[in-house]
């Protein structure tokens, strides 16, 4: 019975994390174009500005992937042993 458990729990902990990356993801994108919309309606600025927001949330986007892309390989990478460790089961 606890098996089972912690076989849920983990799957809740995996969507959760999905679910965090998405909105990890999607909010930067977010902010670039409301900045752009509240640009367009305050200021006056032509609507090209629009493009450039979407570039720069896309920019923060795959940073943000980026980062969790290099947290993830650094977790599963293997550990390395420093060369002049000494140990007693190492044989010349």
């Amino acid at each position: 019975m606890i098996k089972k458990t912690t076989d849920l729990s983990k799957l809740f902990t995996q969507f959760a994390m999905v679910g965090q990356l998405g909105l990890s993801l999607v909010t930067p994108l977010l902010i670039c174009i409301f900045a752009c919309y509240m640009l367009t309606t305050r200021l006056g600025a032509p609507g090209w500005i629009y493009i450039i927001g979407f570039f720069f949330g896309l920019g923060g986007s795959m940073t943000t992937a980026y980062k969790v892309y290099l947290d993830i390989t650094k977790k599963n990478e293997p550990k390395k042993r420093p060369e002049n460790e000494v140990s007693f089961n190492k044989h010349v």
